[in-house]
């Protein structure tokens, strides 16, 4: 399925966002919370271990940076322990990075200016061959001090309009830019003709949402409406009640796993029919639990993972969870790391000779059409072509499931975006 084309004319605006508007919404590909991280829309099904291939890496260590946010207000040791389980794959089973073993040099950066500095300086003195940052919010304080080190910075989405300008750094997801042109395209598709789309009042969030999505959803055929909605209040039923007046066909939620929760309740008052477009904190566990499997049955899912997908790459991830980190939830957030570490294995597939910072970056220049683990039918290209517009991004495209009785995704398709 692909967005209207003039949609691609639109994503030109997202160069308006700053970090603390993207910040917001980052929860497009994760939830800021370590209490649980059993994802029930894309569970695993109780995969089990199976048998790893024998392909162990002989050459010489490479270091690879891996910057997690751990420890602070946002801590997710999820990430870095899938991340690990991918290394530990790679290196044992997977042919390394053009057969080098990887040696994972792990920082844990607090979610604040000073420990992500911290960590950035880390990775240049360490000499990294590239740095991998699969989820956070301090990219815009990292990623200058890291490319200009002349060091590749490799995130799974991006936060900041630095990290999707900057040259040297590689997004394998387009997050917030594909989430939106996503929905504009689905939207059109499913003859909606209002879509409300609700986000916390933080900051300049709503502002820039808009700004970024009146474009995309115009050239679809459809009105958008942006509510904003006090972070601080626990019951957001009078403003969602106040935002909704016009009745629209479709409603999004772009927060972290508490707004979805505050979201979804007031919406089974406010509008209990309205469809819903899901992004991955409102599918997380704690969400189902507390508003009921049947609230978000029914609604259509965007994510960048699917792992109710039966499909080999799928059954690696849940393989060498089950091998390398069987005390974390594969169906929680791990998958970030996972992907980015295990991109890299494939971006380093052509690598031959030492691995320097320079050699690495080519290779990610040279990635055209590389598969997304465990996201059947997604693929990245880093060569700035995906949008041109901000180069950074390596896709521009996202996977649309419908969310059955039993919270699983079928009928995922990908939408292109193009």
């Amino acid at each position: 399925m692909k967005a209207p084309r003039s949609i691609r004319r639109a994503l030109r605006t997202t160069t308006l966002l700053g970090a603390t508007a993207l910040l917001t919404v980052g929860g497009v590909t994760a939830c800021a919370d370590d209490s649980s991280s059993s994802g029930t829309a894309e569970a695993t099904g109780g995969a089990s271990a199976a048998a790893l291939p024998s392909n162990p890496a002989t050459g010489d260590p490479i270091k690879v940076g891996y910057i997690t946010p751990e420890g602070g207000a946002i801590t997710l040791p999820m990430v870095r322990e899938a991340g690990q389980a991918a290394a530990d794959y790679l290196n044992n089973n997977g042919g390394g990075i053009g057969g080098h073993k990887v040696d994972l040099v792990v920082c844990k950066q607090q979610e604040d200016p000073a420990s992500a500095t911290k960590c950035a300086n880390e990775m240049v003195e360490q000499k990294v061959a590239v740095v991998a940052a699969p989820f956070g919010g301090q990219g815009a304080v990292m990623v200058p001090i890291i490319t200009g080190a002349g060091i590749p910075f490799v995130a799974q989405a991006p936060v900041s309009q630095v990290e999707m300008v900057t040259p040297s750094a590689s997004m394998l997801s387009g997050g917030i830019v594909a989430v939106l042109a996503g929905q504009a395209a689905t939207a059109a598709k499913d003859g909606v003709k209002k879509l409300s789309i609700i986000i916390g009042d933080t900051g300049d969030a709503a502002a820039s949402v808009k700004a970024v999505g009146d474009p995309m959803f115009k050239q679809a055929g459809v009105d958008l409406n942006v509510v904003a909605v006090p972070t601080s209040v626990a019951d957001p039923t009078p403003q969602i009640t106040a935002g909704l007046a016009d009745k629209p066909d479709a409603v999004t939620i772009l927060g972290d796993t508490r707004q979805c929760i505050s979201s979804l309740k007031a919406l089974q008052t406010v509008a209990p029919t309205v469809k819903k477009y899901l992004i991955a904190t409102c599918l997380d566990k704690p969400v189902v639990e507390a508003v009921g499997p049947q609230t978000i049955a029914g609604a259509k899912a965007f994510t960048t993972v699917n792992l109710s997908a039966q499909d080999p790459t799928v059954d690696l991830y849940k393989n060498v969870m089950a091998t390398y980190a069987p005390d974390t939830d594969p169906a929680g957030i791990g998958y970030l790391g996972y992907q980015v570490i295990m991109s890299l294995g494939e971006v380093g597939k052509s690598l031959t000779g030492p691995v320097t910072p320079q050699t690495f970056a080519a290779a990610l220049a040279n990635a055209k059409n590389v598969p997304l683990p465990a996201a059947p039918g997604l693929t990245f290209t880093c060569n700035g072509t995906a949008v041109p517009a901000l180069k950074a991004l390596c896709s521009k495209s996202i996977l649309v499931s419908d969310i059955d009785a039993n919270t699983k995704l079928e009928n995922t398709v990908v939408v292109n975006n193009s």
